[in-house]
């Protein structure tokens, strides 16, 4: 009983963990699967624009911007396009059109009426300044049939639409790449947000067909945009003819389109590898069972023999005849061996501990860099001295008040140090000129933050702090810069690092101003809250200020402030408005 019940609970715990590890490797192996289509297609469609994009440049530069009905049939224009479309076998048509939906195609198909239904949506969205990117559609029949879609951009000229450039991309890259899956066991095929197929990897699947009968795509359908967040791998049945079938499947999201790609198996053939396993392990538990019972008679055996010596000189002794002695020479390996694993336990802990000296010391060196870093760029203006180290305690606090998990928190503690690297490449006349900046120095000290972030873009480790350093000066409502991002297109890590650096501004003199009491400065943050700052990073402020954590030191000597913008004569400008102009300026120089 002591061998063979530990043994059956073993086995069976065993069995278990190896059947869900199974499990989990089969799922594992779904979602690398479609996570890796999904980042092909996501590739793919970038690598599209960014062609489109230099084309369009190409385009403006050689007809000089002007796409007028003459212009846009010069040979030059024309032979880009043919340029254009041969440089790549994905690449089935191109056409550039002008703001009169006149111009020039190249290509090896001709558009059918359903390709030139999408064009008329494409030109109308280029009107309106967006791109567009179609939905799959059939070109052709029989074997010399391809599945395409549309993508175009607008051609924008001095801030104006001058014309339109669209072109049809061949989807044969993606079928092949679904059949190489289907090939490895797993039935892969591509949908759209409603549901539509795009492509698949038999002829089972048809371009257009809907597939939101399925469950696992009614799944991705239902969940709109909250799918393009995570992949998702669960069981599902299935009908197949008259029977419904268990499956596994498992779609991911596909980034830059409202796409997903999803693969699929029966569960019985997913789990196929699990079934054989736990058959597999029974027979093995019995035979180790067995075979613990066989050891287990031969070691009770060993125990028992010294056992009745030791019994036999024991009732000697308890008869009385104390000149008996109990003589047992009984050795083992154990002792010697927990000897020998106390000695090598003791060098792996004095190993584990110099590792871990030379890792914190590694860090302070890193910390310590960037700390130096950033008192360089400080140093730099004695009017921000301090503020790197100020707004990275702010930041932080106001992290922490949000609630955000402590690994997240150190990314947030660099970034808000190295917000202001890059006014290491602005000009001390700049940076360190005692009033407001002209237009033109302004334009020159917003460039800041791409300096900033391509200073560090080199670095791997730095990778998550560069959105903090290259957006912390983009607004809500897309006033800010370099790319006046807006809402939520801007990640949390700027939106706290901006209200940290905001508010630091507003309670330290500047040349082109006085320091503001920190609750005025407080109600000004406010007044941009929504509109220029983040709502949940301002309350996380007022939080942590309101309960006595940030304490302000006001400076002894201010310097006198020069107003940002005179206001035109006669006249004086909203309350709302002047607070918003004042924080603009004040968050400018920071």
């Amino acid at each position: 009983m002591v061998s063979v019940v530990p043994m059956y609970f073993y086995s069976a715990q065993v069995e278990s963990i190896n059947r869900d590890r199974l499990i989990t490797n089969e799922r594992l192996l779904q979602n690398a699967v479609t996570r890796s289509l999904a980042d092909d297609i996501s590739q793919h469609q970038e690598s599209l624009r960014l062609m489109l994009s230099n084309l369009s440049s190409a385009l403006q530069v050689a007809s000089g911007g002007d796409f007028t009905s003459q212009n846009v049939q010069a040979p030059e224009l024309r032979a880009l396009l043919e340029n254009f479309v041969s440089s790549s076998e994905d690449l089935a048509y191109a056409t550039l059109l002008n703001a009169d939906a006149k111009g020039i195609s190249a290509g090896r198909i001709a558009p059918d009426p359903f390709m030139q239904s999408e064009l008329t949506r494409a030109f109308v969205a280029a009107r309106e300044g967006r791109p567009y990117t179609g939905q799959a559609l059939v070109v052709g029949s029989g074997k010399s049939a391809r599945t395409v879609m549309l993508v175009s951009t607008p051609v924008m000229g001095a801030g104006h639409f001058i014309g339109l450039l669209a072109a049809v991309v061949d989807l044969q890259f993606l079928i092949r790449r679904l059949q190489e899956v289907h090939r490895g066991g797993l039935t892969p095929y591509v949908i759209d947000s409603q549901g539509r197929l795009v492509a698949g990897a038999t002829s089972d699947y048809a371009t257009g067909q809907d597939m939101s009968k399925v469950e696992i795509v009614r799944n991705f359908v239902e969940q709109g945009s909250k799918s393009q967040m995570v992949a998702a791998t669960r069981e599902f049945s299935m009908r197949e003819g008259k029977e419904q079938v268990m499956m596994l499947g498992t779609y991911s999201p596909v980034t830059n389109l409202d796409w997903a790609v999803v693969a699929q198996k029966p569960r019985a053939e997913a789990y196929r590898g699990v079934y054989e396993m736990q058959r597999t392990a029974r027979i093995l538990a019995i035979m180790a069972v067995a075979l613990s019972i066989a050891i287990s008679v031969f070691a009770a055996r060993r125990i028992t023999n010294p056992l009745e010596v030791l019994t036999r000189f024991s009732r000697a002794i308890a008869r009385g005849d104390f000149a008996q002695r109990v003589r047992l020479d009984s050795r083992t390996e154990i002792g010697e061996l927990a000897e020998t694993f106390n000695a090598m336990s003791g060098e792996l802990e004095h190993f584990v501990l110099d590792l871990k000296r030379a890792a914190n010391e590694n860090r302070e060196l890193f910390m310590g860099s960037i700390q130096m870093l950033a008192g360089a760029v400080d140093e730099k203006d004695p009017y921000t001295r301090g503020h790197s180290d100020r707004v990275t305690r702010y930041s932080v606090m106001i992290a922490r008040e949000m609630g955000i998990y402590e690994d997240y928190i150190e990314t947030v503690r660099i970034s808000a140090q190295l917000h202001d690297v890059g006014k290491i490449g602005i000009e001390d006349r700049i940076l360190k000129k005692p009033g407001a900046l002209t237009p033109e120095e302004f334009e020159i000290m917003k460039t800041h933050t791409t300096k900033g972030a391509n200073i560090l873009r080199p670095v791997a480790q730095l990778k998550d702090m560069i959105p903090g350093i290259e957006l912390h000066h983009e607004s809500l409502d897309g006033r800010g810069y370099p790319h006046g991002l807006k809402g939520e297109e801007i990640p949390l890590l700027p939106r706290i690092i901006a209200v940290a650096d905001t508010f630091d501004a507003l309670t330290t003199n500047r040349p082109y101003q006085h320091a503001h009491d920190p609750k005025d400065a407080l109600r000004i943050i406010h007044n941009l809250s929504g509109k220029r700052l983040d709502p949940t990073a301002v309350a996380a402020l007022t939080a942590v200020y309101e309960r006595g954590e940030i304490r302000v030191q006001r400076p002894v000597v201010a310097t006198p402030a020069e107003p940002v913008a005179p206001a035109a004569p006669g006249l004086t400008p909203a309350p709302e408005a002047a607070v918003e102009a004042v924080a603009m300026a004040q968050t400018t120089r920071s």
